[in-house]
């Protein structure tokens, strides 16, 4: 395949959010440890307006990805939500114009997104975030430039940030406030990320 088109945006994203309900109560169990507990309901119904934008998906690239992340944040307006869409915005504006990108490119489109998120919600490596899960993403992806390549780094990268970070305290949003409590729970939004790769690499 040449690169990312909407149609295998479309494909992946389906998965996507099949997995997102279908794990909804895990995350809302692990969101329950250190925050909320409303993870899953936010990413099931942010699943929800995705599958719902998937059947009319513009040709553009660009275009696609801009209407899947403004169709999860208008149902899911939680941080984690808003965070996501950010990401997905800013590869939609690196993206935009074109109905084919490179694979190769997946790393810089991590990175924009890592940074846009950053940006957004004021967040900072080694915070114990699903920051630390994409910045270990991008290195773990560079010079890859096949799907399959670059899906089973990404899951790997994934699963070692999640293991990195899984005895260290979580200093950011609500999850900061149970300090050493913390130590030794995975990362919600992590957590979350990780099903989302999943549902793509077995696809």
């Amino acid at each position: 395949m040449a690169g990312l088109t909407s149609a295998a945006l479309a494909d992946g994203l389906a998965r996507v959010c099949a997995r997102l309900e279908a794990c909804a109560d895990e995350l809302n169990t692990a969101d329950g440890k250190l925050g909320d507990g409303d993870l899953g309901v936010t990413m099931q119904r942010g699943a929800r307006g995705v599958r719902v934008a998937l059947d009319a998906l513009p040709a553009d690239v660009g275009l696609a990805l801009m209407a899947c992340a403004q169709a999860f944040v208008k149902i899911s307006g939680s941080t984690y939500g808003t965070l996501l869409a950010t990401g997905l915005m800013s590869a939609a504006k690196a993206c935009k114009g074109r109905e084919a990108v490179p694979w190769e490119e997946m790393p810089s489109l991590i990175a924009g997104a890592l940074a846009a998120m950053e940006r957004r919600g004021k967040g900072a490596l080694g915070d114990k975030t699903v920051l630390d899960a994409l910045d270990a993403m991008r290195a773990a992806t560079e010079g890859l430039d096949t799907p399959e390549e670059i899906l089973a780094a990404a899951v790997a990268a994934a699963d070692g940030a999640m293991n990195d970070f899984r005895d260290k305290p979580s200093r950011q949003g609500r999850a900061r406030m149970f300090g050493d409590k913390s130590l030794g729970l995975d990362d919600p939004g992590m957590l979350a990320l990780r099903h989302m790769l999943g549902a793509l690499a077995e696809g």
